[in-house]
């Protein structure tokens, strides 16, 4: 990414806003990415809306609904105009869009589908024009911190900027006037442009080689394309127009390096065909029109992908693979789930509703509902006609919702066997996990087990808490040494795990042992009665959808601690073989 092609960039979606409908800009806030917005900016008229949208902004504000004050004074419905009917035929800016949630992208994506808003709600029912480009910052400091998959896919541009290594200049003066002089005319002949079959099917297969299966990034791709050779003054798409196609579009959403050329040096020659043969072959008929050779499609679309290759930014497919190994630990569990809060958490809208049984009255959302009744209401009750009448069906409580706190149990073997073999690597492992959630305000519990003359010891060492420091001293006070009772070390597990379900918690328990328990559930020892009471204590958790891990702690992977995992549903990872930053690696 250079200093021209984020110029580029800027100019065609300023010739063609609604086609590619709009840009995922990838940069921190500073000078280079104003520099860019002033460049799209430059190539607007200067009555073209510009608003910005935060990534927390109420539904009502985004949509429209009803006017308040307005609808008060007259006693019926007054609609008034959401931020994106605002922004019709225009910029619609969207700030650290990476944190936006996923029922707000699902209304932009609507929107930039059909261009335009449905309000349906509070008594309205209307269809506002909403034709506008979407710029989605993402201010992501890490790799798999990025836009929702659903509204990226619908953003014909994206745009790394922080990879680009040139300074950006903001367009000043008469530059900027020739900037839009010119996007105007590119913007007026582009309904004139054209594209040949050979550059459809070039850019069909640059998208194949590259892994894009995506049919709407085909067509932002064709568009992007039109929109350069507008912008070029091109009457026809040519190869370089393409190019800005193949780079621009098609190249971030590379997942997949094209294969490399088969290398034939060595070709045997064709043996010659029959004399009587060749005699009887007529001629080949002459064309005045003929057909384009396969040799310059394969030529025109080797052009395009290596010009898509020249774009693909440091570590994109590393990128690509961590963030969709993130999404899909997202999706297998139910660690930082939302949960409906009466009280705390952040406001995600208002519902029907009691404020007596402890929810908070919302005024606003309760005065919108008795609006449209007002005049009505004081046909029927004339003696009090300056006053709002609020009814019990009126009143509108405000909807929170809070991320459960996710609290990781590590259940330790600290037996004799797990002491000799990996008690180390276990609690390393631990303390790394430790600092993680401690930045990410995650709880974490310690609960060791070990056999003791008495019987059983299960111990919680560390309750759950965010305590780093005190964490800390525990684990290095974890002496290993004693028989195993796993049974007793699971269903203790098993009971503090239903205790953080009933305070709302999501409790994530993983299982650091062997699974070679030696010790019942009442104490006695033998193996047989106590692998037994470890299996009964597994089965437990089974159907009761939590996220679960055992990681086998011998030096051999062992057929008990795997046969414990799979009655318990958990995920079976032996403990590898190196240091405990990998198993950290393999436990995140």
């Amino acid at each position: 990414m250079n200093a021209i092609a984020a110029r580029q960039a800027a100019a065609l979606l300023a010739v063609d806003a609604a086609g590619l409908g709009g840009v995922a800009l990838r940069d921190r806030h500073g000078p280079r990415r104003e520099a860019w917005l002033a460049w799209l900016a430059a190539g607007q008229p200067p009555e073209t809306p510009w608003r910005r949208m935060p990534a927390s902004i109420d539904t009502g504000r985004l949509l429209g609904g009803l006017d308040l004050t307005a609808s008060l004074r007259s006693g019926r419905p007054v609609a008034q105009r959401g931020l994106l009917a605002e922004c019709d035929g225009g910029v619609l800016l969207l700030p650290m869009a990476e944190r936006l949630d996923r029922g707000r992208a699902a209304l932009l994506g609507h929107a930039l589908d059909t261009h335009q808003v449905a309000v349906q709600r509070e008594g309205l029912d209307q269809c506002l024009p909403a034709c506008w480009a979407l710029v989605a910052m993402d201010e992501g400091a890490e790799p798999d911190e990025t836009l929702p998959p659903a509204l990226a896919e619908r953003l014909g541009l994206w745009l790394d900027l922080g990879a680009c290594g040139e300074a950006l200049d903001a367009p000043v003066g008469d530059e900027a006037a020739a900037w839009r002089q010119r996007v105007q005319a590119a913007h007026t002949a582009l309904p004139w442009i054209q594209v040949s079959d050979e550059a459809l099917q070039a850019l069909a297969e640059t998208a194949a080689a590259l892994g894009v299966g995506s049919d709407r990034a085909l067509l932002q791709a064709w568009r992007a394309a039109r929109a350069a050779a507008a912008w070029a003054g091109h009457a026809q798409v040519q190869d370089e127009d393409l190019a800005w196609a193949a780079r621009l579009v098609l190249a971030p959403r590379a997942t997949q390096l094209p294969p490399l050329p088969a290398d034939d040096t060595e070709e045997t020659p064709a043996e010659p065909p029959p004399q009587d043969a060749c005699a009887d072959t007529p001629p080949p008929a002459d064309s005045s029109d003929p057909a384009p050779s396969d040799q310059a499609l394969e030529q025109a679309a080797d052009v395009l992908l290596q010009a898509a290759l020249a774009a693909l930014p440091p570590g994109l497919l590393a990128r690509l693979a961590a963030g969709r190994a993130r999404n899909a630990s997202r999706s297998a569990g139910s660690a930082g789930a939302w949960q409906v809060q009466p009280l705390r958490g952040r406001p995600a809208g208002a519902h029907p509703g009691d404020p007596r049984r402890g929810a908070r009255l919302n005024l606003v959302e309760t005065l919108r509902a008795a609006a449209p009744w007002q005049t009505l209401r004081r046909r029927e009750r004339p003696a009090t006609p300056n006053r709002v009448q609020l009814q019990r069906e009126d009143f509108r409580i405000t909807r929170r919702i809070q991320q459960r706190q996710t609290v990781t149990m590590f259940v330790v073997d600290a037996s004799g066997s797990a002491a000799a073999h990996r008690l180390a690597e276990a609690k390393g492992a631990v303390e790394l996990l430790l600092a993680e959630c401690y930045v990410r305000r995650d709880q974490v519990a310690l609960l060791a087990f070990r056999g003791q003359p008495g019987g059983p010891s299960v111990e919680w060492l560390l309750p759950p808490t965010r305590a780093l420091a005190r964490a800390r001293r525990c684990l290095a006070g974890l002496v290993g040494g004693g028989a195993t009772p796993l049974a007793a070390a699971l269903d203790a597990a098993f009971l503090a795990s239903q205790e953080q379900l009933r305070r709302g918690a999501t409790p994530v328990v993983v299982v650091l042992s062997d699974g070679r328990a030696n010790l019942a559930r009442d104490g006695s020892p033998g193996r047989t009665q106590a692998a037994a009471d470890a299996l009964v204590s597994a089965r437990a958790f089974a159907g009761q959808s939590l996220d679960l891990l055992w990681l086998d702690t011998a030096p051999q992977p062992q057929a008990q601690a795997r046969e414990l995992a799979q009655a318990m549903g958990a995920r079976y990872l032996p403990l590898p073989h190196a240091d405990a930053r990998q198993l950290h690696a393999a436990l995140g």
